[in-house]
């Protein structure tokens, strides 16, 4: 005959006290397999099992219906794990998302109002958040076509479970896109884009003609400065198919001036982090040495 435990030597073997184990066992969790003359409660190993079961699970906040359907085998332990390791992801998001706006209230000195739509931007759905995304975009690119690889490129993706920082990325990000100056200013850009004055081969030839003038320590303002503006002005030239020309670089400086607007350069900077990509330089020193050398040569 297998060994019987009271409830005293029960809680020795389990670390449990005496009252838990009463208490599973007034619950049918941890039935006995006998009593004595006197009517106290004896359990077998079997009660070791289930208890060792039930701390487990308690320890991972399963309630007790959830456990007994485990141990009474209504439902399998992979599926009850399943369901709840998805229960908690979606704590941990939510965790996460709270922790991303108090940290950028805390940050920016956010008023109560700020707080409040914050709140509201990091509680949008999946669904939400495109429609936000697609509204801005709609709105900067007129909803033209030939933009679909630029549209894809530009469009913000956080994730399911966003770190911290994605979220507070994408905080900033809806934000800016609803600012009617900084849409101005990106439906300039892409009608720059439609009229061939920047598009990104335009704004490699400059980046690539100045590295070595950058390196080199050559400010905008000096003779040596001319030959890289000259390169610059006849490849664009070309691209626009018109003859270099003291208007075609007022056209480009004015070009350049809108896509230097440092707001462009943090939209892309949070898209990056937003999406989980590696975030590039800015061209910001390439845009400032630019424009100031097309101003000097007039």
């Amino acid at each position: 005959m297998d060994e019987l435990y009271s409830i005293g030597e029960l809680a020795r073997r389990t670390g449990l006290t005496v009252k838990a184990i009463r208490f599973y066992s007034d619950r049918g969790l941890v039935p006995p397999t006998n009593r004595t003359a006197a009517g106290y409660r004896l359990y077998d190993v079997t009660a070791v099992a289930r208890l060792d079961l039930i701390r487990t699970l308690r320890e991972l906040d399963l309630d007790l219906a959830t456990i007994r359907k485990v141990l009474d085998h209504e439902e399998t332990l992979s599926d009850v794990a399943a369901a709840h390791a998805e229960a908690l992801a979606v704590q941990i998001r939510t965790l996460r998302l709270r922790r991303a706006v108090l940290t950028t209230v805390a940050d920016r000195n956010s008023t109560p109002e700020d707080l409040t739509a914050m709140h509201r931007l990091t509680q949008l759905t999946t669904a939400q958040r495109h429609t936000l995304v697609t509204d801005f975009l709609d709105a900067v690119f007129d909803d033209n076509e030939g933009f679909d690889a630029a549209r894809t490129s530009l469009t913000p993706e956080l994730p399911d479970h966003p770190e911290p920082e994605q979220v507070e990325a994408w905080i900033e990000l809806a934000e800016l896109t609803q600012d009617e100056d900084f849409r101005a200013v990106v439906r300039r850009m892409a009608d720059d884009f439609r009229t061939v004055a920047l598009r990104p081969g335009i704004v490699a030839t400059i980046r690539d003609e100045l590295r070595p003038a950058l390196a080199a320590g050559i400010t905008p303002d000096s003779p040596e400065a001319g030959p890289f503006v000259a390169t610059i002005t006849t490849r664009y030239a070309e691209a626009a198919g018109q003859p270099d020309s003291p208007a075609l670089r007022r056209r480009l400086t004015a070009v350049l001036e809108t896509a230097n607007d440092p707001r462009w350069a943090r939209y892309l900077h949070l898209l990056a982090i937003t999406n989980g990509w590696e975030p590039q330089p800015p061209l910001t020193p390439t845009y400032d040495w630019t424009i100031q050398a097309l101003l000097q040569a007039g």
